[in-house]
């Protein structure tokens, strides 16, 4: 299997953190993925993330998806750039332990369900008492407060609560269910704004702040003005494929060797070179060609030309006809094609990581390029509680107390 050139990649491996976040830290107290993927984007641009598990309940990623040797592949991209430890939260040594935490820290990352924190005597009040800068950043389903909130909240009812569902698959079809986190995911990168932008209010006023995020919000955002169009016209958004009831023509379509392209003419001009280049031209002198809805409203028509053409040609005659031709296409795609093509790669996108439990490992690189304070992966997800000594001796517990605790069962 070929790998990646990562030449102009950002540099990878177990360089001391560089990155613009150099000096912050981040504690990462919550599980699976919204709240840990925030922190381990924090990470990528260096700042320190201490990553708390219970000892007897690790993160559940660790065994989420396929495994090599027994170790969880989804936790090694998850896990990168985090120190381990382990601590019981709700034991009087695990409280004492992320209270010394907190008191050093810049950030701390939770997402138990509302009220949880506070019967651990670990609450807003008794974190902010010790440290005044720190930003608590909670991530639940459902926020802190309102009918819900206390209710198990995954990824995926935010996926059908907030309208995605709805809108997803075929008009004669069920809702679709994303096969993939993408709830939590947009939760993540949300999270990662908003700590940053509590961090920048910290500048000017000194004190740190709670942060609220309730996983059902961030995805109703993306998904556009729906909430608008309803409140003005009534309209509710339906489903229609791969279809778009903005523009066409705007499709998936087979070629003639087997393989799948998309479609897209969000511009106005786009969309009339792909007619003259499939050979219809006399469709863009039509007058509902004009807009975007008028060419939606028509796209039988138009996906029988763009279809028909696309079917008597191979993939890569169609992708060098578009290119030629200035329309915007783009072959479907799956990993094994992401992992070799040729802008990727020109990208980075995809780097090498050296682990000590797998060997070279191929993962996502960091999410944006800087140019003058980049980002790196300096290692893999840890083995859970990797780092439990090496932390709590940095925080003065004596050997003989981690002994101690480790045999309470508080570590």
């Amino acid at each position: 299997m070929d790998h990646a050139d990562t030449t102009d990649a950002t540099p990878t491996g177990d360089a001391p953190a560089s990155g613009p976040l150099a000096g912050l830290r981040v504690l990462d107290c919550a599980t699976l993925f919204a709240g840990p993927l925030a922190a381990t984007l924090l990470g990528d641009y260096g700042a320190e993330v201490i990553k708390v598990e219970h000892p007897r309940r690790p993160d559940p990623s660790r065994g989420h998806g396929p495994s090599k040797d027994g170790v969880g592949l989804w936790w090694k991209l998850l896990g990168r750039n985090k120190r381990t430890i382990t601590a019981d939260l709700s034991t009087p040594d695990g409280r004492e332990v992320l209270l010394r935490l907190a008191a050093e820290a810049d950030v701390l990352i939770e997402n138990f369900r509302p009220g949880t924190l506070e019967r651990w005597s670990l609450g807003w009040e008794e974190l902010s008492a010790v440290n005044p800068r720190l930003v608590l950043a909670r991530v639940t389903g459902f926020g802190q407060r309102g009918p819900y909130a206390r209710r198990p909240g995954f990824g995926t009812l935010a996926e059908a609560m907030s309208g995605f569902a709805a809108i997803t698959g075929e008009p004669d079809g069920p809702p679709v269910l994303p096969p993939f986190g993408l709830a939590d995911s947009i939760a993540a990168l949300s999270t990662a704004y908003a700590v940053m932008t509590a961090l920048a209010g910290r500048e000017r006023t000194g004190r740190g702040q709670v942060v609220d995020m309730a996983i059902i919000e961030p995805i109703l955002t993306v998904l556009g003005p729906q909430p608008l169009w309803y409140d003005q016209l009534g309209y509710v958004q339906p489903r229609t494929g791969n279809r778009s009831a903005n523009n066409a023509p705007r499709n998936t379509y087979r070629t003639a060797d087997g393989s799948w392209v998309a479609v897209s003419t969000s511009a106005q001009s786009v969309a009339e070179r792909v007619m003259r280049l499939v050979g219809r031209p006399e469709l863009v002198d039509e007058p509902w060609f004009a807009t975007g809805a008028g060419r939606a409203r028509h796209a039988d028509v138009l996906d029988e030309a763009v279809g028909g053409w696309i079917a008597r040609h191979t993939r890569e005659e169609v992708l060098e006809a578009f290119e030629e031709a200035q329309a915007a296409v783009a072959p479907i795609y799956d990993v094994r094609d992401v992992m070799r093509d040729e802008q990727y790669r020109a990208l980075g996108t995809i780097t090498e990581v050296e682990d000590e439990e797998l060997g070279t490992l191929r993962m996502q690189n960091v999410l944006f390029r800087l140019s003058e304070t980049p980002g790196a992966i300096r290692w893999a997800g840890r083995p859970h509680g990797a780092d439990t000594d090496a932390v709590l001796g940095e925080l003065g517990y004596s050997a003989a107390e981690i002994d101690r605790m480790r045999r309470a069962g508080a570590l």
